[in-house]
């Protein structure tokens, strides 16, 4: 008997505490985190949340999306989520600002951290880190465009501040109506808008525009043709 107890101890306390199953969803790429000294699986992570974030969510499509899921990684305080292609349109469910934050909650309380939860196209690891690469084109994207925009606006406020100088210059001649007091104003204005054009070269569509408006600031105090304004510019800027 000792013996028969002793052949079924084992496979008892087998039954009484069977391991975990893997992950029951499709394929799920494992990435493996450090946390209070020991390895997680995301998958067994996602398995066990999974029953406590349907009962905080409502709606069809959110369940439906929760269950097609897929855990990719756990990247730096990022649990990344992706869905199979044909299951793309669910995305939007998980993006929603309730289901989100119940989702960064539960994961949240799992992993003892605060969470962040990023959805994206594909069920392996690839795909995350192909969506990383985008981040990083789209991040220097943006950064150009930034400074695109901060140089349009430093070449726009340069041009104002010579429109401005060029209408200073004339309220202060006398007799404006004298067509040599106009002729010294013109040598002047020339002079300041070439000075600027070197100073601050045209580079971008607004410049352009404020460069243009300076010229036909010349040309209408001086009543001559904007074209020969800006042909004189040029022949003082670059020496014909």
């Amino acid at each position: 008997m000792k013996a028969e107890a002793e052949a079924a101890g084992p496979k008892g306390r087998a039954e009484a505490h069977p391991p975990r199953p893997l992950n029951a969803t499709p394929s799920p790429a494992t990435l493996v985190t450090r946390h209070n000294h020991s390895e997680m699986e995301i998958g067994s992570v996602w398995k066990e949340a999974v029953p406590d974030i349907m009962r905080q969510v409502t709606g069809t499509g959110v369940w439906t999306a929760v269950r097609s899921a897929v855990p990719i990684a756990f990247d730096q305080g990022t649990f990344v989520l992706g869905l199979d292609g044909r299951d793309s349109e669910l995305a939007g469910h998980l993006r929603l600002a309730q289901p989100k934050r119940v989702i960064e909650d539960t994961i949240g309380r799992f992993l003892n951290e605060k969470v962040t939860v990023r959805i994206i196209q594909g069920t392996e690891l690839n795909d995350w880190e192909l969506e990383k690469k985008r981040d990083v084109e789209k991040r220097r994207l943006q950064e150009e465009a930034l400074n695109r925009q901060r140089a349009e606006i430093a070449s726009g406020k340069s041009w104002d501040k010579v429109y401005e100088q060029l209408s200073r210059l004339y309220a202060g001649i006398t007799n404006r109506s004298f067509p040599q007091n106009r002729a010294q104003f013109f040598n002047q204005a020339v002079d300041i808008v070439s000075e600027a054009l070197i100073e601050t070269p045209i580079t971008d569509d607004m410049a352009e525009r404020n460069y243009a408006r300076c010229l036909e600031r010349i040309a209408q105090y001086t009543e001559l043709p904007s074209t020969l304004v800006a042909l004189k510019v040029l022949e003082r800027t670059f020496g014909g």
